[in-house]
């Protein structure tokens, strides 16, 4: 079976607000980083003991790296600007839907692109999905009472805000968790094959990916790339073989392939 690709950055949210956080330079790099940094409630510091990130927005080569050495022998984990061979951490361009984060990053390759990606973004996403985030965080635990097994209410969630589902991210707001909360009925069993026609992943249609995306498991043949294996969500239990005949909770998906093994 194919190897799967490292992934080159994890990407991970951080909590700034009320934290000191170094940034060094001037001009409009820095002033862009400052306002990013304001947003996010983080106390901007020429420098702080207690620090842990650091933006070196230096224009001159040798002073940006003499202050990227500087900091991470303390420890402190270091933007530099425009240098993302000498990044610790790199900053994504950001999508905000309070409280839903995107962030597009490319690993300090094309912040260009990363821009132009999130203008995408930005015209697809609603103004409302903020409000919708919110509305199933307060239903937690009416989520909870109504399925009270965990597969259940995973199944059940991940059918509503399925396309088209009664939670559609594209098309519903806080109103709607209430709605489908008095309205939903049990998820039924559903299965589906997808028949593989070259082992890359983006030969998927999109009807395919989203399936794999909402999958409760993958049943699938030996020689399945892992690179579409890893389009399955995380907590999808894969299993390499035939699926059985009897119907399983929630979403179950079959991998089947139309190109010859080596081609995987």
């Amino acid at each position: 079976m194919a190897q799967a690709v490292s992934l080159h950055s994890l990407p991970l949210f951080v909590r700034l607000a009320g934290k000191p956080v170094i940034l060094l330079g001037d001009g409009a790099a820095a002033e862009a980083k400052r306002r990013l940094l304001d947003r996010a409630g983080a106390i901007v510091v020429a420098d702080h003991p207690d620090a842990r990130l650091a933006i070196v927005a230096i224009e001159d080569e040798a002073a940006a790296r003499a202050a990227v050495d500087r900091l991470r022998a303390r420890g402190v984990l270091v933007n530099a600007v425009d240098r993302p061979d000498w990044c610790d951490v790199t900053m994504p361009a950001i999508v905000d839907r309070d409280p839903v984060l995107i962030a597009i990053g490319t690993g300090g390759a094309s912040a260009g692109l990363a821009g132009a990606l999130r203008q995408r973004i930005e015209a697809i996403l609603p103004a409302a999905l903020g409000g919708l985030a919110r509305g199933l965080f307060a239903a937690r635990e009416a989520m909870r009472a109504r399925y009270p097994d965990d597969g259940a209410r995973r199944r059940a969630l991940g059918a509503a805000l399925g396309d088209g589902g009664a939670l559609d991210p594209m098309a519903s707001d806080a109103d709607a968790v209430t709605r489908w909360l008095e309205d939903d009925a049990a998820t039924p069993a559903r299965r589906t094959t997808i028949r593989l026609r070259s082992a890359d992943p983006d030969d998927l249609t999109l009807r395919e990916a989203r399936w794999l995306g909402q999958a409760d498991r993958v049943y699938h043949a030996p020689h399945v790339a892992a690179a579409i294996l890893d389009r399955a969500r995380a907590d999808a239990t894969r299993i390499c073989g035939a699926a059985p005949a009897a119907p399983q909770p929630g979403l179950t998906v079959v991998l089947e392939m139309d190109m010859p093994e080596s081609a995987s």
